[in-house]
């Protein structure tokens, strides 16, 4: 959520939009709750099966909100953080502007976050595949102005976010 927020702020959202940015993120994956502990927390690779399992969090997540009235997208959010730019992401299949705002910029924050940071499945990867996979997919996986807030706030900074760049 703090990344989100910070890229957020990079690009200009107002102080009401960030919170409901910080929302979002906080709980986009609530909808791990419907996915078994047992392949969440299973060290090594998953299925085909247990992928599209993991991959349902986000529409679970969309389930558990959308009768809530947050006041700020925070379902779409939700839906759409493993949507990507070009397309190619999940549930929906959505692109560009299609995504919410708010959804691009999760999306990027939670790449850097799942990557820089130990999985139950594997170590964090080094930073500088994390930096390549988010540079690398601009304009293409990922929204090329997130890519640019991303790349702005973490130049440098990324030690604050609690990430090890060396």
């Amino acid at each position: 959520a703090e990344l989100a927020v910070a890229f957020g702020r990079k690009i200009g959202l107002s102080e009401d939009r960030l919170e409901g940015l910080r929302i979002g993120a906080w709980i986009h994956d609530v909808g791990k709750i419907g996915v078994p502990t047992e392949i969440l927390s299973k060290p090594g690779h998953l299925d085909e099966t247990e992928i599209a399992l993991i991959r349902r969090h986000a529409e679970i997540g969309y389930e558990i909100v959308k009768s809530i009235d947050f006041g700020w997208p925070v379902d779409k959010i939700l839906y759409q953080h493993h949507e990507r730019w070009d397309g190619s992401g999940y549930p929906q299949g959505l692109m560009g502007e299609d995504i919410a705002l708010e959804a691009r910029i999760v999306a990027v924050a939670d790449v850097i976050e799942s990557m820089g940071t130990d999985r139950p499945y594997r170590p964090k990867i080094p930073w500088q595949r994390v930096i390549d996979e988010i540079t690398g997919g601009r304009g293409t996986r990922y929204d090329a102005q997130v890519v640019d807030a991303a790349m702005s706030v973490l130049d440098g900074g990324a030690a604050s976010f609690g990430f090890n760049t060396k």
